[in-house]
């Protein structure tokens, strides 16, 4: 997602620790500051998240990126049975700062839309990796998972963007 993204004053004073978190699978996430990037996702450098389960890969903008938005007032997300590409936009999202544009991680089909998005915006800045995922699909071509980042090489490049 091409994501206007404004560093803040906390945003430069980086910690990096592991935490526990009994409800989410994968069991430890790394929190940098105020951010928390999950193990067990893959992330794209415009700061969107993706989780393979099976057949389905969920989609959603990072900790990281809604942080830095601040609260997010509308959300606009494609209709399901569409088609999304690897880098291509597919939404976006609004905040009291900017409006973003969500681009895909990866190719595929549209098989469901997170709809209470559509009346609960603010979802996204409560739970981003969970209650506030955006779209699932049916990946088209799952080899282009390997093209994006893992949690570490995630909080680096959020680390040295930042700066």
């Amino acid at each position: 997602m091409a994501l206007r993204l404004w560093a803040s004053s906390t945003a430069n004073a980086l910690r990096i620790s592991v935490a526990s978190t009994a409800h989410l699978s994968p069991p430890s996430s790394l929190s940098r500051c105020f951010s928390t990037v999950l193990d067990g996702l893959k992330y794209a450098t415009s700061h969107e998240w993706v989780k393979h389960e099976g057949s389905v890969a969920t989609i959603g903008i990072t900790d990281h990126a809604q942080d830095h938005l601040g609260e997010l007032v509308f959300v606009d997300l494609p209709e399901p049975d569409g088609s999304v590409g690897q880098g291509k936009s597919f939404g976006a999202v609004e905040s009291v700062k900017a409006t973003s544009d969500i681009n895909s991680p990866i190719s595929g089909e549209i098989v469901e839309v997170n709809t209470q998005l559509s009346e609960t915006p603010g979802l996204i800045n409560k739970s981003p990796y969970e209650e506030g995922w955006m779209i699932k699909v049916k990946p088209s071509n799952p080899s282009e998972l390997e093209s994006l980042l893992g949690p570490k090489e995630y909080t680096k490049f959020c680390e040295e963007e930042d700066h």
